[in-house]
């Protein structure tokens, strides 16, 4: 599933010499370094920016692959789509967020079954009858889900979603494992739902409410979003992007859901996204479709809260709000057990080792 959207006027961005963008000088040669002795291995795309000044923009070839269909050796470049994967669920998050200003969809602490009635077998159950849409968007529905398998293994939670005849019925029937809002699971059947809830209450696919919703005000003019068998686009982990139309999200992000005074979300809802709901168990914290953490530069007197969206093979949106600071990677190292390696050093031993004003 594929779209395009009519293109506004949108300031380009504004290309500068790293130390003017508060780096210290040769941040470029630094990240060549570390791609060239194989510290940071699979990157196919690195982006820099602070506000609207883009301090490093890199790009190369590497094996690439759409929704696990390998596709080959791919030159990447300003125009290439790519991926996000998992990254998906914090911009189905700002979705969600952008249809409930609307009035749209049912607030987070609305109960989940009463929002899809068609299940009332489901919801004869006393616990699952407590379940939220909140919960949903914290992924603490409490239901079992293993994602740890490889993404080619069909018994992967995920790839047996996209398989099955209903996908909303197989998230919302998977044995419960926790109380309501207790413990979170990692789970792409969370945000199936939060995906069909936005198409429910805006009567429109999700790449349809995303183009006019998100894309056009921010001058997103191509995408494509992967969808499974039953035409329905993935709300896990179906979203293609350019790498410059991801860092415009998160500049968005940045500047508190607004962009050239224009409104796009509401910055409560971006405000209560980006507030930890509960711990992942591995120093993180998660909000609403976010990944939370800190980090230390020597620029800082203290660690600075940090969000990003993480998605499988090495895909990356980090944003520092404190710094006003967007890092974008893209990567090819799909179902890796090391894919993390190489974006983690990325922001911690280039970005913000080397961000000298914050």
């Amino acid at each position: 599933m594929s779209g395009s959207a009519s293109q506004l006027p949108v300031p380009p961005w504004q290309p500068v010499a790293p130390d003017d963008a508060g780096f210290a000088p040769g941040l470029e040669r630094k990240l060549a370094a570390g791609i060239e002795s194989g510290l940071l291995r699979g990157l196919h795309a690195v982006l820099v920016a602070r506000g609207d000044r883009l301090a490093l923009e890199r790009y190369d070839t590497g094996p690439d692959e759409l929704w696990g269909r390998p596709v080959g050796p791919v030159s990447f470049g300003p125009d290439s789509l790519h991926d996000l994967r998992s990254v998906t669920k914090s911009i189905v998050g700002l979705l969600y967020g952008i249809a409930l200003d609307r009035g749209l969809v049912p607030p987070p602490e609305a109960p989940l079954l009463a929002a899809v009635p068609e299940y009332p077998d489901l919801a004869a159950d006393p616990l699952r009858a407590r379940l939220t849409i909140g919960h949903a968007l914290t992924m603490t529905l409490g239901l079992e889900w293993d994602e740890a398998r490889p993404y080619t293994d069909p018994a992967n939670s995920e790839i047996a979603m996209e398989q099955a005849a209903d996908r909303c019925r197989f998230a919302l029937d998977r044995p419960v494992v926790a109380e309501p809002g207790r413990r979170w699971i990692y789970s792409g059947g969370c945000t199936a739902l939060i995906g069909a809830l936005i198409a429910r209450g805006t009567g429109r696919s999700l790449p349809d409410f995303a183009r006019e919703a998100l894309f056009e005000p921010l001058g997103i003019t191509n995408f494509a979003w992967s969808a499974g068998r039953d035409g329905v686009a993935s709300a896990a982990s179906g979203l293609r992007l350019r790498a410059r139309d991801l860092l415009r999200i998160g500049t968005l992000v940045l500047g508190q859901g607004a962009v050239r005074g224009q409104r796009i979300v509401s910055q409560q809802w971006l405000q209560a996204s980006l507030t930890p709901a509960v711990a992942t168990g591995d120093g993180l914290h998660y909000g609403r479709l976010w990944f939370l953490g800190t980090a230390s530069a020597p620029a800082f007197s203290d660690p600075r809260p940090w969000a990003a969206g993480f998605g499988n093979g090495g895909q990356r949106l980090w944003l520092m709000p404190d710094a006003d600071l967007a890092v974008v990677t893209f990567a090819g190292s799909y179902n890796a057990p090391d894919a993390w390696m190489s974006p983690t050093r990325v922001w911690r031993e280039i970005v913000l080792a080397n961000l000298e004003r914050p």
